[in-house]
């Protein structure tokens, strides 16, 4: 099914002493364009967010944010430099004696002092990390996904019905075409006929003046190929895969055949009619740069 490049998606998990926070936004891009923002701490596991990425996603520019912190369950190590702390200990009570005072001195005083005590995370497992943070993040891809989907679906809708408005106007040239050529017949004989007045006409140089006019003019080819790049559109528009780029491709080739029509058709009506479909071709090339 088509999807569009934009969306967003959102998540949060919490689990095995972690809260990760991902939030996720798609907008149009030619290519798949990851980047990612989070802590520094965390970035190693920058590789393996964009690999799970592109086995969603195949085109547009992703920004994902994500925020990993640990919850209470995550324990905290104590550190207590004991040769400093006796140290200091010592120091103080040897100062007390040269000054005279009381030497009392509390633990907790101790611990105040400079560098006797730190704060110690436990060493993380980093494959833990990973497990919650793949979850919050196919959480966030699949809501990206779901938007994605109904854009899709509206955006194909679009072009499917702009897709059969040109394949109305290429019959319309298909059934024009030949009275193109019987009309320029008619012209011709009138001309001839005032220009000669009593002289007979030459019936057979007409008929050689009007094949060669037909044959300049001849879009047959170009009216096959039209038809063939529309339904083959249909059949992309209706496909599983990626299909923007391919789309985009083929619209590059009507816009050719079409131009080709134009630069051949010797009638107003026809023109007007390319004119047109180059209306709607462009309504869909601009569509499909949403497409991925």
């Amino acid at each position: 099914m088509v999807r569009s490049m934009t969306g967003f998606g959102r998540s949060q998990v919490r689990g095995q002493g972690y809260v990760v926070n991902c939030e996720m936004r798609g907008v149009n891009h030619r290519f798949l364009d990851v980047h990612i923002r989070t802590s520094r701490r965390y970035s190693i596991l920058e590789e393996k967010v964009k690999e799970e990425v592109k086995q969603v996603l195949a085109r547009g520019r992703i920004e994902i944010s994500l925020t990993i912190e640990k919850t209470e369950d995550s324990k905290r190590a104590i550190k207590v430099d004991k040769e400093l702390a006796l140290a200091y200990y010592n120091y103080l009570k040897e100062l007390a004696g040269n000054l005279n005072i009381s030497p009392e001195i509390s633990v907790i005083e101790l611990f105040r002092l400079p560098e006797v005590f730190s704060l110690e995370d436990q060493e993380e497992n980093l494959e833990i990390v990973w497990q919650v943070t793949r979850e919050a993040l196919n959480q966030a891809l699949t809501s990206l996904v779901e938007m994605r989907t109904r854009e899709g679906i509206n955006l194909s809708r679009d072009i499917l019905a702009r897709n059969q408005g040109i394949l109305r106007a290429v019959e319309l040239l298909e059934a024009r075409s030949p009275l193109v050529v019987e009309e320029y017949l008619n012209k011709l004989r009138n001309r001839l006929a005032e220009l000669l007045a009593s002289e007979s006409i030459d019936e057979q140089r007409i008929l050689q003046e009007a094949a060669l006019f037909a044959d300049r003019i001849n879009v047959t080819e170009e009216m096959v190929r039209l038809k063939s790049h529309i339904m083959h559109l249909q059949e992309l528009m209706n496909s599983d895969e990626s299909v923007g780029r391919k789309c985009d491709f083929l619209v590059q080739e009507m816009f050719r055949e079409i131009n080709t029509v134009s630069s051949k058709a010797n009638d107003l009506e026809m023109n007007r009619v390319v004119v047109d479909v180059k209306a709607e071709l462009e309504k869909i090339r601009e569509q499909l740069q949403n497409i991925e």
